[in-house]
């Protein structure tokens, strides 16, 4: 194998700006192709961002011969066919949240990345950032006391209609696209998976707002609010028995520097973290694990217990009740 990971982008989606500067940062890994199903825009979208390889065909690419592996931020009902595809292909697949439509979905995935024995992960680049290090060392040292609840939000007004994110058909829907960070958070942070979960929703031919409760073993609970509907706000907070954490920007929490806020009654403490490329960490983990076969930092078992969270969400807010986590 190449000492250099070659990556090709299924795709000329916009995130793959983000992951493409990642690339171009990183260490032991290249840009090498970007497909579309249409050539002219593969190849203009090359041309513009210095990609040396345009492909008009997902297949073709994945048969070129010329790259070692894939990044899919295809449409999220594309996100386990094309995964698929690739790893049948022989190719390993870092695959753009949320990485399923579902998680019967993210089992068959993962099931091929077994039997090819291959490398795929879900691709949640915030949790690359030192920040989060920082703030398990702080969970872990007492520093709050026994954590008590978590609270998230990410909301953002999206009045395009025509934006991906609101088609049903291609799995759109606020908890798809933004409330899975919410529920990866709240994972992360309570170190366990929900027992139940509840959920209500604004619904027109998907979820435009979602409001979840997940309740945790130890008593811990998560409360997050997502939605295309309303004002932008984005914050985290981790509410202790002595104190509380607050990070103002969880999903993005800096490149040049990061903080996060530890209050107990009227003293607060700036904790300072130096800022990171999230995306350049996530693209060094992955290659790593391309080069050398270690495992990622998250393996597919995490996106498929993910998916399982907000499988059922879903389930609780069609259904107007509290369900069990399976």
């Amino acid at each position: 194998m190449s000492s250099v990971v070659r990556w090709g982008i299924l795709s000329t989606a916009r995130i793959g700006k983000a992951l493409l500067q990642g690339i171009g940062d990183s260490t032991g890994n290249c840009i090498q192709a970007v497909a579309s199903r249409e050539w002219t825009r593969a190849s203009e979208w090359a041309k513009e961002h210095g990609v040396p390889r345009a492909f008009g065909s997902y297949e073709d690419m994945l048969h070129s011969g010329e790259i070692s592996a894939v990044y899919n931020p295809l449409p999220n009902s594309m996100h386990a066919e094309w995964t698929i595809k690739a790893l049948e292909a022989g190719l390993p697949v870092l695959c753009e949240k949320p990485f399923t439509l579902n998680a019967a979905e993210a089992r068959r995935v993962a099931a091929v990345a077994k039997q090819k024995n291959l490398p795929v992960a879900e691709a949640f680049m915030y949790r690359f950032h030192p920040i989060y290090g920082r703030l398990m060392e702080t969970l872990q040292s007492g520093a709050i006391g026994k954590v008590m609840s978590i609270r998230s939000a990410f909301t953002f007004r999206l009045e395009d209609r025509n934006n991906i994110r609101w088609k049903k058909e291609l799995g759109g829907g606020a908890l798809m696209d933004i409330g899975c960070y919410c529920v990866s958070l709240s994972r992360l942070v309570a170190g366990k998976e929900p027992l139940r979960v509840a959920a209500v929703e604004r619904r027109s031919d998907v979820d435009g707002t979602i409001i979840g409760i997940l309740e945790f073993p130890g008593n811990v609970l998560a409360h997050f609010e997502c939605s295309f509907e309303q004002y932008g706000r984005s914050f985290a907070e981790i509410e202790g028995a002595e104190g509380v954490i607050i990070l103002k920007r969880p999903w993005f929490p800096g490149e040049q520097s990061a903080e996060f806020f530890i209050r107990k009654g009227e003293h607060e403490e700036r904790v300072s973290v130096p800022g990171a490329n999230t995306y350049r960490l996530e693209v060094e983990d992955f290659g790593r694990a391309c080069q050398i076969r270690i495992p990622p930092a998250w393996s597919v078992d995490d996106a498929i217990a993910n998916m399982t969270v907000i499988d059922s969400l879903y389930q609780s807010a069609r259904e107007h009740h509290p369900v069990e986590v399976r």
